[in-house]
């Protein structure tokens, strides 16, 4: 088994943290969605402006909002405005690992999406041949 990217959310705008929240990361749910990230699901945050990488889970905010907030102990390693890149993975076999391909999800400086790469992995593959039985 191999882990691999699965997403990328790729220099993201943090929009607010809140210290006193349980903990997470707050993302504009079309940008989970894009993103293929679930809520609850673990993602890693690389903090550009300042080096800091941490895991925590993922809920979700108000569709077409833009939201990144950090929240909990994860606000303490970032400030409003830092961009981050948010990443999920996930584990294939070396076979699928192969074929793999994440997908990668490119934000303004108000995280719309402007642009997607990727997606096309070996999940999609099967589901396509399904369709056709």
């Amino acid at each position: 088994m191999r882990t691999m990217l699965r997403s990328k959310i790729h220099r993201a705008r943090v929009t607010g943290a809140n210290v006193d929240y349980e903990g997470s990361i707050t993302i504009d749910k079309q940008l989970m969605k894009a993103a293929d990230i679930l809520p609850y699901e673990m993602v890693h945050v690389l903090d550009v402006n300042n080096s800091a990488r941490f895991q925590t889970y993922a809920i979700e905010g108000e569709a077409g909002s833009g939201v990144i907030n950090l929240n909990g102990a994860a606000a303490r390693l970032v400030a409003r405005g830092d961009i981050v890149i948010i990443l999920s993975y996930c584990n294939v076999s070396d076979e699928e690992a192969r074929l793999h391909e994440p997908k990668l999800i490119y934000v303004d400086a108000n995280n719309a999406i402007v642009s997607r790469k990727g997606g096309r992995g070996w999940v999609d593959e099967i589901a396509e041949s399904l369709k056709a039985l």
